[in-house]
């Protein structure tokens, strides 16, 4: 009895001690919350630009937690950030607004991106540049190379990168909006037993003799449908008509050039169709607007 009481008192005292302990000076650590900053420029033309008139909130400065920890990325330069979310303005939002009126892109357009400088390597050998996460939130890759006509070191190739960045944000809201209503399961069938997970290993071109817009079409019908608004806004209807009027030859898989056109005007016929029918929208109407804008910033 004597030894539990005194182990008991010793306990008691260690209990009291520790309560007493201050933790002394501790650095804030950045990302694990409370990190406040003045606004600034930027933080005031998101606001008015973005946020006031549709909800939409954009991340720059850098908080790894918002991203892949197995991923070696940089974040992205200041400079870049007001001209990349104008651009976006321009050719996506208002694009939208112009033929689907304010009150869609309000309830449907994704509330926040999360901007990042670097590309985001896979482990495939392939290349993230951006991703949807249940229709509220965008992430967008290689920021840093951003240049559009009119900014210092702007070539033409830099055009590249500037309809990758909007290729990559209509096929993310091409996402967000098939998850709200799905698409007609035609779709599916027209390349029944084509997909693949080894898309990867197709070029482009390839994909197209077999009738697919591009190769990650291949990777699953979503894919597909995605790629087929994504790459029609992006490229515009003659830059979609070249592309399936220059389809030649016969595929390895067996596809004729005349059945892989095929297939691509049915795809066609269907994204236009699903958007007139379930969102009340022209798509071509919204094509050409898209297109043009984007010719505004690398022509």
């Amino acid at each position: 009895m004597k030894i539990t009481a005194t182990l008991f008192i010793l306990m008691l005292l260690l209990v009291v001690a520790c309560d007493k302990d201050e933790p002394g000076n501790v650095d804030n650590i950045p990302g694990l919350g409370g990190d406040t900053w003045e606004p600034g420029p930027i933080d005031v033309w998101i606001n008015d630009s973005l946020t006031a008139p549709y909800n939409i909130s954009a991340k720059y400065k850098w908080d790894q937690g918002e991203l892949d920890f197995n991923r070696t990325l940089t974040p992205p330069r200041e400079e870049k950030i007001i001209p990349v979310l104008s651009a976006i303005k321009k050719v996506w939002i208002s694009n939208y607004v112009a033929v689907a009126g304010e009150l869609f892109m309000k309830q449907y357009s994704p509330k926040f991106f999360v901007l990042v400088g670097s590309a985001s390597y896979n482990p495939d050998g392939t290349i993230t540049l951006g991703t949807a996460e249940g229709g509220r939130r965008i992430l967008l890759y290689v920021l840093n190379d951003f240049r559009i006509k009119g900014m210092p070191g702007y070539v033409p190739s830099d055009s590249f990168n500037v309809k990758e960045m909007f290729h990559t944000i209509e096929h993310e809201f091409g996402h967000i909006l098939h998850q709200h209503v799905l698409y007609t399961p035609d779709f599916k069938r027209i390349s029944t037993g084509m997909y693949t997970s080894n898309w990867n290993n197709v070029s482009d071109a390839q994909a197209n003799q077999d009738g697919f817009i591009s190769a990650y079409a291949m990777s699953a019908p979503d894919e597909d449908f995605v790629e087929m608004i994504s790459i029609m806004l992006v490229e515009g209807r003659s830059g979609f008509n070249n592309l399936v009027d220059g389809i030649t030859g016969t595929s390895p898989n067996g596809t004729t050039a005349a059945e892989a056109k095929e297939k691509l005007r049915q795809k066609e016929a269907i994204v236009v169709g699903y958007f007139k029918d379930v969102w009340n929208i022209d798509f071509y109407n919204l094509q050409t607007r898209t297109r043009n804008s984007i010719n505004t910033l690398i022509k």
